[in-house]
């Protein structure tokens, strides 16, 4: 187990620390659990009343904080915890335990080429003509297809997949059970169907009879740049003529979908079950909440941030916060919710209204 003083800590993290700098930290806890080889994480006055519960020695503090009379030998302080505990929790992550080297249980193609430093683990299947950077891990059951490119420093978990001729930058990292280049769901019938129609008439599927569904196979692959993360269970689908492009920086979500032909631009957020149709157009800096969908053939301008749940039908300008299904301006969304609590009430009164309006006279 590796640990830290706190004069190190606070030099990785950019911070002030007081106290005793020479203190030795194993873990990061939550005040109420923190032992006294723990780093406290109190970092706004309603987390430090639970550090009475704990033993610790020394927290994660916010600027000013009276660490001496919180009972403490050493504090850092977090101007922006967030911002801190990204920097501490990379400082304390212990890893996977990945043996380094090639595992003799993996599967790798002559023909594939492993800068210095790679790292293969069991039951890994390494196809021809595949480079992986160098320092990158590839854990154990992983697939990466023939001609596909890694760049240096990435880490596959678990369980990943790469489809052949997919290119990724450097210190990309996939959690377990993403899969990148699967075929797009791409399908045509030999005459106009009644989906067709549907969508061209707004509602009117026509006389189209039944019609088996032809398979439009993907020719493209995926291009993805630096700094990507790829959540568990997460699907990236294969361009049908030109790839399909992840811009670096950006940030997948577990159980995320994007589509064939998508172009998702720099440092996006894409969070948890969210599905993007294909040949969608993203800007750079777009977030999406949880569960939003999206449909197909439209873009979404830059710096665009949709809440969870939005369900985007056309396109968006860039700099909107979107919300609702249909999306629609948060501000307009939010009266509209506000309006539809209102209904039941308002209901009530027109009928009040009704009811006094058309009573009978003495002489009907």
């Amino acid at each position: 187990m590796t640990d830290f003083s706190i004069r190190e800590i606070a030099a990785a993290l950019g911070a002030e620390a007081e106290g005793d700098g020479a203190l030795r930290i194993a873990r990061a806890a939550e005040p109420q659990a923190a032992g006294p080889d723990d780093l406290a994480l109190a970092m706004s006055p309603k987390y430090a009343e639970a550090l009475g519960q704990g033993r610790a020695r020394a927290a994660l503090l916010w600027p000013g904080a009276d660490w001496r009379a919180l009972g403490l030998a050493a504090a850092i302080f977090a101007p922006r915890p967030r911002a801190a505990m990204s920097g501490l929790t990379r400082l304390l992550d212990p890893g996977q335990g990945f043996a380094p080297g090639i595992h003799p249980s993996a599967v790798i193609d002559p023909a594939a080429v492993l800068a210095e430093g790679v790292s293969v683990g069991p039951l890994t299947v390494i196809g021809a003509g595949a480079r992986i950077g160098a320092g990158s891990v590839i854990g154990p059951h992983c697939v990466i297809g023939a001609g596909a490119v890694l760049g240096d420093g990435a880490l596959l978990r678990e369980m990943v997949s790469i489809g052949a001729r997919v290119t990724i930058g450097a210190r990309f990292i996939a959690q377990p059970g993403a899969r990148i280049g699967a075929d797009g769901f791409s399908f045509v019938t030999p005459e106009v169907s009644g989906v067709e129609q549907a969508r061209k008439t707004m509602g009117d599927r026509g006389d189209a009879g039944a019609q088996s569904w032809m398979r439009i196979h993907s020719l493209g692959a995926v291009t993805i740049g630096d700094d990507v993360e790829i959540g568990a269970n997460s699907t990236i689908d294969n361009g049908t003529i030109r790839d399909t492009a992840i811009g670096s920086g950006t940030k997948l979500d577990n159980l995320v979908h994007v589509g064939h032909n998508v172009r998702v631009g720099r440092d996006c957020l894409l969070c948890g079950q969210t599905g993007i149709s294909g040949s969608v157009v993203i800007g750079d800096h777009v977030v999406l909440g949880g569960q939003c969908g999206v449909s197909d053939n439209i873009f979404i301008g830059d710096g665009v941030v949709a809440a969870g749940g939005t369900k985007i039908l056309s396109n968006v300008p860039a700099g909107r916060v979107m919300m609702g299904y249909p999306a629609v301006k948060m501000d307009t969304q939010t009266e509209i919710y506000k309006a539809q609590r209102r209904l039941p009430r308002l209901l009530r009164d027109v009928a009040a209204l009704q009811k006094a309006v058309f009573k009978p006279g003495p002489t009907d």
